[in-house]
């Protein structure tokens, strides 16, 4: 006699059909508001000719990171111009900053949250582990049936396969911060907000930007995924070149991903140096 058959399966189902005819309009509103921020973003992105668009970005790669970071976001985004992938790439950006900046509202206060009780913090960090090692295709399949196909379902797979890395260093970084800093803040009457916002917060922003950069990393690792499901931008160039077997398609959208991530990466990566530095001031 074998053991009962658990059917977690039907139980998901029936979840996944209880939310879609009772919480529909909730969802209809969060794609309507992520819609929206994906797509303000592209039309600043699009409405700007590119060529100011690369002397922008190659101004903040030369404060930020000096010449070399400068030379090549120079280069590497007039490559991108020159393969004729500016909008996709474009695109692609929109959706990274959307899916980085949701991550952000929503990663920070939590992981201060943690930061602030250990109960929280041991109920969190499992639900962590799970989101960040379920396979990325499985956050498909509910997205789409809550938010149809497009690029708000990519945002949202997004933003849920990329949050855990906020969310955890924001908690470390606060974790962190000196004790005794936190008992003299007490001594001198700091109120718990004051001793976040004028202590913890400051010392632990380079924390909390590691995890934005790798929140952002994550983010640009679901764009082929996303693809699949409707998002547009150099993701779905990449499918397209997997379905009909275009190696050289698939090299240069390949390639434009690459150059997009080194660059977010490298900005974000110099921030951290740079608040690094002031913070030990």
């Amino acid at each position: 006699m074998g053991i009962p058959r658990i059917p977690l399966g039907k139980w998901v189902e029936a979840l996944e059909s209880w939310l879609e005819n009772h919480v529909q309009p909730l969802f209809d509103v969060i794609k309507m508001v992520i819609g929206s921020v994906v797509d303000g973003f592209e039309i600043v992105f699009q409405a700007i000719p590119a060529p100011i668009t690369i002397l922008l970005l190659t101004g903040i790669a030369y404060a930020l990171g000096r010449w070399r970071l400068a030379v090549f976001t120079a280069v590497g985004f007039l490559l991108i111009w020159n393969m004729g992938l500016w909008d996709p790439t474009m695109q692609t950006l929109a959706l990274v900053l959307t899916s980085a900046v949701i991550s952000i509202v929503l990663g920070v206060p939590l992981g201060i949250w943690c930061a602030q009780s250990n109960t929280v913090r041991n109920v969190v960090t499992p639900i962590l582990d799970f989101m960040q090692t379920m396979p990325a295709f499985v956050y498909l399949i509910p997205a789409v049936s809550f938010f149809s196909l497009g690029v708000v379902p990519g945002v949202i797979a997004s933003v849920i396969f990329a949050i855990p890395p906020t969310i955890r260093l924001t908690n470390l970084g606060i974790r962190q911060v000196p004790k005794d800093l936190v008992e003299a803040a007490e001594a001198f009457g700091s109120t718990p907000v004051q001793k976040l916002v004028k202590l913890q917060l400051p010392l632990a922003v380079p924390s909390i930007m590691a995890g934005v950069n790798q929140t952002i990393m994550l983010s640009l690792s679901m764009v082929v995924i996303a693809s699949m499901i409707g998002a547009q931008g150099v993701g779905s160039k990449v499918y397209q070149a997997i379905t009909q077997v275009k190696t050289g398609v698939g090299f240069e959208a390949g390639l434009a991903v690459v150059i997009l991530a080194i660059v977010l990466d490298r900005f974000t990566h110099h921030l951290v140096h740079r608040k690094g530095r002031g913070s030990n001031v």
